[in-house]
């Protein structure tokens, strides 16, 4: 009998063959499975119990910030050079025994590459964000929109729209990453997130004072990035939370 702790986020990858004939309860938190193409699995609770000799299963992890552990029985006559999963230290077989303990802490590589690969999806948006909306704001003065804030005041120039928008998309970005690296439910949490700030962010143009044209082009202005940010970023998330 051994135990397996999970600590936050952790992932540790799983050799079909070494628990072929390994039983494991959850005996707190949670865990998930991660399955053979890399999908989410079902998330066990606490009690649960599972086999993974031939399921499929890949990688056990910890969906959550708080420590789950699982315990796992094994029959004494297994090899001791197979234990249920590959650990560096050698383990123990003993029934009587609750000392046998694995820690399984966040894997650094992998989480540094899902982080930089978010970023560069979130990086490519936001040249996608300040495009458009730069693109959007010309259009919307050729119409005639002036971009006056107040009577007589100066006009918003394009060049403020563009920097405007990749400011506040690198905040989305950084909001993302702060998310994949510690929540358990990071794209539902992002989209939350970002579109309530995008719901405030409504409001200054509409005391700016401005033409009623010129308030509806800023309130559009403001819709463009966030319609080409949160989905991207969201399927960013929800691809790497896996």
């Amino acid at each position: 009998m051994w135990t397996l702790t999970l600590r936050g986020g952790a992932r540790v990858a799983v050799v079909a063959a070494h628990w072929r004939d390994a039983f494991a309860v959850v005996t707190r938190g949670r865990v998930q499975l991660e399955l053979r193409d890399g999908a989410a699995g079902p998330v066990l609770g606490r009690d649960a119990g599972f086999w993974l000799h031939g399921t499929g299963v890949r990688a056990l992890r910890n969906p959550d910030r708080r420590t789950a552990r699982v315990r796992v029985a094994t029959p004494c006559r297994r090899p001791l050079d197979t234990p249920p999963m590959p650990v560096g230290d050698s383990w123990r077989c003993d029934m009587d025994s609750t000392n046998d303990t694995v820690v399984a802490a966040p894997v650094a590589g992998r989480s540094g590459k899902r982080i930089r690969g978010l970023a560069g999806i979130g990086l490519a948006a936001t040249l996608t964000a300040v495009t458009a909306t730069t693109l959007a704001a010309a259009l919307a003065r050729a119409v005639g929109v002036d971009f006056e804030i107040s009577d007589g005041g100066e006009a918003i120039p394009l060049a403020g729209f563009a920097v405007v928008t990749g400011f506040f998309s690198v905040v989305g970005i950084l909001i993302a990453v702060a998310l994949l690296r510690w929540s358990a439910h990071p794209a539902r949490r992002f989209v939350w997130t970002a579109g309530t700030l995008t719901a405030i962010s409504l409001v200054p143009p509409m005391l700016s004072g401005g033409d009623t044209a010129t308030v509806a082009a800023l309130v559009a202005l403001h819709l463009v990035p966030a319609a080409v940010m949160i989905p991207t970023l969201a399927r960013g998330l929800r691809t790497r939370t896996g």
